[in-house]
């Protein structure tokens, strides 16, 4: 059982066994990471624990196996003082590998598919990592393919160490040695299950020889994207072509030299919109920030604790935290863009307005803000243009060329141009479309380098942009 602590009166903590001196690094800070139970979802007889790797320096489980495979490289001598590491990884190996060699003084260069989320490039950029972009819609053997481009470059730089998380021994043995024990000490020894994912193996393979050794009525659940081959593979034996899935982190189109799939008993495929929906309820339930794949996980658990007869006692994992996505899974508008929000279809042009006043997420300027103002939306907002609001009406429409063509010009008197108001450079002139017309109302308006302009009778409803438009094709064509 784990033990509840209370607080002392007035927010004092009479408990410090989470208090310790001052550690000699922020390394010394990788595992013994916390288990919280989930006591607000329904897990019907069951009781469902997850292990907090958010809370590893770096952010996520991966700094578990970054330790491990620098200091297995450094033992043997395949990583010698002020060496190069290189590493294919969707992220959190990378930022493992960065956290853990950049103080030691290495070289770090990262090969990550480009659908991987600009918080953790910014994050491994900031670090110091060399991060090489690649192609995220390609498959082994191709050339551009985030792990033969690493190991490629590994090959033709001297003395450069491949980290190879999907073969190195160093990985799942991480998991074996310090990820199992704790879960086994922090759930009194009695644990029925573990939901993990695979990326590359280490995390499945790991604990599941920690329990086959240890506790063997420990079941191993993989939960896996829907698109990836692994949990297809485990339930027909056979090796299905790879789809595409958004979650990041988990799912593949090969199995992993490290990922021994004969240690999982059960496997479920758990839908991009499932993991979403999931991580983003773990937040508002429960106030535990996760990741895309932790939502994954969280889904699978579920369905695993809905279904036994008799109660269990679940472990899974928060992998990173949710911090990495909030420009993603916790961003409604790129939810709605790539789908996964639950939304009314109407089969017109409703469809593909992801900003409306209606739900108030609209990004506007008035008309007599200034030009710098609306310049300032637009790039937090990361759009090209704005409609003008004035009290609710839409007045006019301001572009990037619309406040170029008003600031351009002397440098004397720029400064003024820039904060002059909005209605000296919008476009007032507008060609409106009603939000019941279909698809093909908007080519004539792109044609013409026009945004559309979706009215409801008389009631403004949004833009529509030719990135709309691609998005709304994109997602009719899965």
């Amino acid at each position: 059982m784990i033990e509840q602590r209370q607080p002392a009166p007035g927010g004092a903590d009479t408990n410090l066994s989470r208090l310790r001196p001052p550690y000699g690094s922020v390394l010394d800070l990788i595992g013994q990471t916390p288990v919280v139970e989930l006591t607000k979802f329904e897990t019907g007889k069951c009781r469902l624990f997850i292990k907090l790797e958010s809370q590893n320096p770096g952010g996520s489980i991966k700094d578990r196996i970054a330790l491990s495979m620098i200091a297995a490289a450094e033992k043997d001598g395949r990583l010698k003082r002020g060496g190069t590491i290189v590493e294919a990884t969707a992220g959190n190996t990378g930022l493992g590998l960065a956290q853990v060699g950049i103080p030691k003084g290495y070289r770090i260069i990262l090969v990550v598919p480009d659908k991987m989320s600009r918080e953790k490039i910014q994050h491994l950029r900031a670090l110091g990592a060399e991060v090489r972009m690649t192609r995220s819609d390609v498959g082994k053997g191709h050339p551009e393919y985030y792990q033969d481009m690493a190991e490629k470059i590994a090959a033709e730089l001297p003395g450069a160490f491949y980290a190879n998380q999907f073969a190195n021994p160093a990985n799942p043995l991480a998991h074996e040695t310090t990820t199992g024990p704790e879960i086994f000490s922090q759930l009194d020894g009695d644990v029925d299950a573990v939901v993990v994912g695979v990326g590359s193996g280490g995390t499945l393979t790991g604990l599941g020889r920690y329990f086959a050794k240890h506790s063997p009525k420990t079941e191993m659940v993989l939960a896996d994207p829907v698109g990836s081959v692994l949990a297809p593979l485990i339930k027909t034996g056979k090796m299905e072509e790879a789809g595409s899935w958004t979650v990041e982190g988990i799912g593949e189109d090969f199995v992993p030299p490290n990922a021994d799939l004969s240690l999982v008993k059960k496997a479920y495929s758990i839908t991009d919109k499932q993991s979403m929906l999931a991580v983003r309820d773990l937040l508002s339930r429960e106030g535990i920030l996760a990741g895309s794949s932790s939502g994954t996980l969280l889904s699978a658990a579920l369905r695993y604790c809905r279904e036994q007869t008799t109660p269990k006692r679940v472990v899974t994992f928060v992998c990173d935290s949710g911090n990495k996505y909030l420009s993603k899974v916790f961003d409604d508008i790129w939810l709605a863009e790539q789908g996964l929000a639950d939304q009314e279809q109407h089969g017109d042009l409703r469809d593909l307005v992801v900003r409306s006043p209606r739900t108030g997420d609209i990004v506007y300027v008035g008309p007599d803000e200034s030009l710098l103002n609306a310049y300032g939306r637009m790039r937090r907002s990361d759009v090209s243009q704005l409609p003008v609001l004035d009290e609710g009406r839409l007045v006019g429409i301001v572009d990037e060329s619309d406040i170029l063509a008003k600031v351009d010009g002397p440098y004397e008197g720029r400064w003024d141009r820039f904060n002059g108001p909005v209605r000296s450079a919008m476009t007032s002139n507008l060609h409106t479309l009603q939000a019941n017309q279909t698809l093909d109302a908007l080519l004539p308006v792109f044609d013409r380098n026009e945004v559309a302009i979706v009215f409801d009778g008389e009631e403004f409803i949004g833009l529509i942009t030719r990135i709309d438009l691609i998005n709304h094709l994109r997602r009719r064509a899965k």
